[in-house]
């Protein structure tokens, strides 16, 4: 028996269907779009948006934004996301941003120490011990 061609039953099981991101989209996780539609209901704006992108600055170099946005700018590229319930929220990215933002997933967590929206940016090459800023 060739051992080469054994796999360990302990090995995950690889999942073909599972893509990477493409470079030029960010995905909205389902925790991240619930808690989206619960901050808009709060705000009492049902159309808004978050605007995600980065800024230069901060310790790293650059920080991220996170705002709300009303309208989207002629320029923006528009991401939704369904909560678990139907609703849609979306998020906007300008162009600028969407080059170290594009592939990213947008998720929020709670845990232990907090919650809060967590930016899982693959472009990132480092970041600064209080989070606020990001290093490409």
């Amino acid at each position: 028996m060739d051992s080469a061609a054994h796999t360990h039953p302990a090995e995950p099981a690889k999942q073909p269907d599972a893509k990477p991101i493409s470079k030029k989209e960010v995905v909205v996780t389902e925790a991240a779009a619930q808690e989206i539609a619960k901050q808009r209901a709060k705000r009492g704006t049902p159309n808004a948006r978050i605007r995600v992108g980065v800024r230069g600055g901060g310790c790293t170099g650059f920080t991220y934004v996170f705002e709300w946005a009303d309208e989207p700018r002629p320029t923006d590229s528009i991401f939704s996301a369904k909560t678990p319930d139907g609703q849609e929220v979306g998020i906007v990215v300008d162009p600028k941003s969407l080059v170290y933002l594009g592939g990213m997933s947008l998720d929020f967590v709670r845990g232990m120490m907090g919650h809060g929206f967590k930016f899982n940016n693959p472009n990132a090459k480092g970041s600064c011990g209080c989070g606020e800023s990001v290093q490409f």
